[in-house]
């Protein structure tokens, strides 16, 4: 790996480790970084998707006293996202690489729009917080619904964990036992996905050992600077770099 590669992917695990504890959105920097470093979509896609499991496991195992007693309710849900990961990563594989690089500059599109509706997104879940302390029973439509987030998250997962914030609340869950569910549905999506990459052989070791290095970095960086940085200019940081990744690819995608 030539050293300027190296740097560009020590540089932006450090940027997506820091976010992601920070504001989220790290997936922006290492995404069009692990593209820029040469790496076939579908390869770098892939390669993100591990690097971020070990995190969505953190996060599941610490939700874990909100989610024990939920016990057997948990069953459809697991389902849903072992079947939608699955899914998610099959088809990835299946369109290869000349449909995702299409496709690239969409995903990027709906994720920066979700990232930008988040604040929205958490006053409407918060104002839900009163919501029945009972867990309400599963219809076939929520899980559908789930379903589908699942497939998004096994094909490319920006943004996936307000998508299924803003269905869990619709539910009726309360906000803290939301953001519980959404750890533990994101870490099964992560995983299975993660799985079945490495199975199918397109994820690139070197490139992601570099990245989970500084994104370890960068999170417990983040974690030390979170209470002295300003919420409001990470988030404007965030959407610039989002925004500029999905004008370039729209650009590079079908400008050329």
């Amino acid at each position: 790996m030539p050293l300027s590669e190296l740097f560009l992917l020590l540089f932006a695990g450090l940027a997506a480790g820091a976010m992601n504890a920070l504001a989220g959105g790290g997936t922006f920097f290492s995404f069009p970084a692990l593209l820029a470093a040469g790496l076939p979509p579908v390869t770098a896609n892939a390669t993100n998707a591990v690097a971020l499991w070990p995190a969505s496991i953190a996060g599941a195992w610490a939700a874990r006293g909100t989610l024990r007693p939920l016990g057997r309710y948990l069953l459809p849900l697991l389902a849903a996202g072992l079947a939608g990961g699955l899914g998610g990563g099959l088809l990835l594989l299946a369109g290869g690489d000349e449909t995702f690089r299409v496709l690239i500059p969409w995903l990027l599109l709906a994720a920066t729009a979700l990232f930008a509706a988040s604040p929205w997104l958490s006053r409407w879940l918060a104002a839900r917080r009163g919501a029945t302390g009972e867990a309400p029973p599963h219809a076939p439509l929520s899980l559908a619904a789930h379903g589908l987030v699942s497939v998004y998250g096994g094909y490319f997962g920006a943004g996936m964990g307000i998508l299924q914030l803003a269905a869990f609340a619709i539910e009726g869950h309360p906000l803290a036992r939301a953001n519980a569910l959404k750890n533990l549905v994101s870490a099964l999506i992560y995983s299975v996905a993660s799985l079945t990459f490495i199975v199918a052989g397109r994820v690139s070791w070197g490139e992601l050992a570099v990245l989970l290095a500084g994104a370890t970095l960068g999170g417990y960086a983040g974690g030390a600077l979170g209470q002295r940085l300003p919420a409001s200019g990470l988030r404007a940081l965030v959407l610039a770099v989002g925004g500029g990744m999905t004008l370039y690819y729209f650009w590079a995608t079908y400008a050329r």
